[in-house]
């Protein structure tokens, strides 16, 4: 990874690390998208995001099937979206599941960590966008005022691409 991609995925994980939940979609067989919520458990900055899941559940067919997964994050109090895309794989790693345990995952597998069906998703990024705005609404109207004026678009934020 080059210094230019090393500071846009720190500046991205900067972006993502305090939002706790992901829309994570992925395929089923038959092709259509599928998102659910999903609680971010580590986010490292080597650009891997670690969730857990039901080693058995149906999300972790549609990923033995196809990888490609999506992860949407928003934080609308300070106009922040966030698209992720990468590839994720299934993990029952005893020391992953001991390092990212949470006692609030007991609500999912009754049985602790030792729950037979208690698995890891790990998602490696490989490309992002986000849409970072100002949260003040004088900036915003600043911004439109501005746009009618000069006759060009209103550009109240950040937009950036990001390819890993």
């Amino acid at each position: 990874m080059n210094n230019e991609q090393n500071e846009n995925l720190q500046k991205l994980i900067d972006k993502i690390k305090d939002i706790d939940i992901a829309m994570m979609t992925t395929a089923d067989d038959d092709g259509s998208l599928r998102s659910r919520p999903m609680r971010n458990m580590q986010i490292k900055e080597d650009g891997i995001i670690w969730f857990f899941t039901g080693y058995e559940s149906a999300k972790s067919h549609e990923l033995k099937n196809d990888s490609h997964v999506n992860l949407s994050y928003a934080d609308p109090s300070n106009n922040l979206y966030v698209s992720v895309s990468g590839r994720a794989s299934l993990s029952r790693d005893k020391a992953k599941i001991d390092e990212l345990w949470n006692p609030a995952m007991k609500a999912w597998f009754p049985e602790g960590k030792d729950d037979p069906n208690v698995g890891l998703i790990k998602v490696t990024i490989d490309k992002a966008e986000y849409w970072d705005s100002p949260n003040s609404a004088v900036v915003h109207l600043y911004g439109v005022v501005k746009a009618a004026i000069t006759g060009e678009p209103a550009h109240p934020g950040e937009n950036k691409k990001i390819n890993l």
